[in-house]
């Protein structure tokens, strides 16, 4: 045997004594060819990891590991479709000749809307970005760098390009929706006996806050255009206690449709004591770690789930403006999150031009109230804004201050019971064992970029709007169905270490 060697050897020109060198030699010269054969670049140098990580997400057969343990039965040029239409009844020999499920048990519409993971390179540049990090919530920026994006006139262009439009669709909403938003303005409520907007006090109130700032505004009257769920819950309205809300905080656990993060002034959704353990245990895939910072088309912050209403309040020339768009970033996602849901369960078509969400912009004396809804058109969804009203509850010594009040109330009283239920009628449908974990995109493959950097959109440099961070679309930015099995990792095999001569 040693013979034979020592001839082997001799014919490839090297010495006996270094065949325990060989040996890596010839492992590397077989990588080469592998790549080459699956038509892939072979990998070198220090780019090695990052190119390892490239390749694993162009599908199974771009896996020099995935080649040799696949069934040499199979034609490598066999379609992604044909390959699915293998007896599923034995889905693990499937997933270990693959390194994947077959794709029926994941429907398209299906994968999409997992859970996220945020990318740990944005958490980084988003604190540095943040001077007063050490003493502030991340999630909390000042009122003035929160509305920076949103004063310059092109962000509508951009929401537009996100099929979010500030305008009334050519259809329109439903007259359902029509007959709704009259009864939400119209419905008596009762109103604070003793507060700023009292008749003997009301003139002097708006004196006061008259050329005053944000700040002040939301602490003399906000509360009395736009009264707090949590409060009236306190006072009594226990069929509130489902129901969150949030001041000034980012919505760090949505999944964003520009580069520019929501922070509403105030907003409204449920909490997550608002779902029985079932319904939470379908919602998991899809909201995934949510207080890690996992982001999903169903949250807002880590404890409101499906947010529907939200608030804006902007002093100064054309501040209103700017609060509109505000509003209608956020709750185009808050209407997205139940069109998503919707949709999982193929029902979508009962939420079409139906009204999902509301909005108050306000400044010291002028109110505008707006409802959003979806168009949607096979695949393709659209969001739009309804105009329901819009009035300065200074005028006429008052008449109508407390007219948003009432809308608010009611939304809570007579629409929002209704909207729980059919929430909880879709989360009732969804699968009940989707029994897998969501990987981080950027973990995973290593593919996912940030480009939220791209979209720090400052007064100084507003030229830069146009350019944000786009939301995942294609397979590979997608978390996709981790399993407990391990797979092989080529580029932990290459670290080892190459045997020395015996000496």
């Amino acid at each position: 045997m040693a013979h034979t060697r020592a001839q082997v050897a001799a014919r490839r020109g090297r010495k006996p004594m270094d065949q325990d060198q060989g040996a890596p030699m010839r492992k590397r010269q077989f990588r080469k060819t592998s790549y080459k054969s699956s038509k892939e670049p072979p990998i070198q140098g220090k780019g090695r990891k990052r190119a390892i990580e490239d390749t694993c997400d162009l599908g199974p057969e771009s896996s020099p590991k995935r080649r040799l343990i696949s069934s040499p039965t199979v034609p490598e040029t066999v379609s992604n479709a044909a390959v699915d239409n293998v007896d599923t009844d034995n889905p693990i020999d499937f997933w270990r000749k693959e390194g994947r499920w077959p794709r029926l048990y994941f429907e398209p519409t299906m994968e999409h809307i997992l859970a996220r993971k945020r990318s740990s390179s944005s958490l980084g540049r988003r604190k540095r970005a943040n001077s007063a990090s050490s003493t502030t919530p991340s999630d909390q920026r000042p009122r003035e760098e929160k509305s920076a994006q949103y004063r310059d006139q092109r962000y509508e262009t951009l929401l537009a390009t996100k099929g979010s439009f500030m305008v009334k669709s050519k259809l329109d909403v439903t007259t359902e929706s029509k007959t709704l938003c009259k009864n939400l303005l119209e419905k008596e409520q009762t109103v604070p006996e003793s507060s700023h907007f009292h008749d003997d006090r009301f003139e002097l109130t708006c004196q006061k806050i008259h050329n005053r700032n944000e700040a002040r505004v939301i602490q003399d009257i906000s509360r009395l255009l736009v009264p707090s769920a949590e409060s009236l819950a306190t006072y009594g309205a226990e069929y509130l206690e489902i129901l969150t809300e949030s001041v000034n905080e980012g919505w760090n656990n949505s999944i964003p449709l520009t580069g520019t993060r929501p922070q509403p002034d105030y907003s409204v959704g449920f909490q997550r004591e608002a779902f029985t353990d079932d319904q939470l245990a379908k919602l998991s895939p899809f909201i995934g770690d949510f207080i890690a910072g996992d982001v999903s088309f169903f949250m807002a912050t880590y404890y409101m789930y499906f947010p529907f209403f939200a608030c804006e309040v902007k002093c100064g020339t054309a501040a209103l403006d700017v609060a509109d768009r505000q509003n209608a970033h956020s709750m185009t996602l808050a209407a997205r999150g139940i069109v998503e849901l919707f949709r999982l369960v193929k029902r979508e078509n009962e939420v079409h031009r139906q009204i999902l969400s509301f909005s108050v912009s306000h400044d010291h004396r002028s109110v505008r109230i707006y409802g959003y809804y979806p168009v949607i058109d096979g695949k393709e969804t659209k969001y739009y804004r309804h105009p329901i009203h819009t009035f300065d509850f200074t005028a006429l010594d008052g008449k109508d201050k407390w007219i948003a009040y009432r809308f608010t109330k009611n939304v809570y009283d007579s629409w929002m019971p209704d909207h729980f239920k059919r929430i909880c009628s879709a989360v009732t449908q969804l699968p009940s064992k989707i029994d897998f974990n969501v990987a981080a995109p950027s973990e995973s493959t290593g593919l996912s970029q940030d480009l939220e950097s791209h979209l720090a959109l400052s007064e100084a440099g507003s030229a830069s709007l146009l350019v944000d961070e786009d939301e995942p679309r294609n397979a590979a930015q997608i978390a996709t169905p981790d399993t407990s099995f391990s797979r092989p990792a080529p580029a932990k095999r290459r670290k080892s270490p190459v045997k020395k001569p015996k000496q």
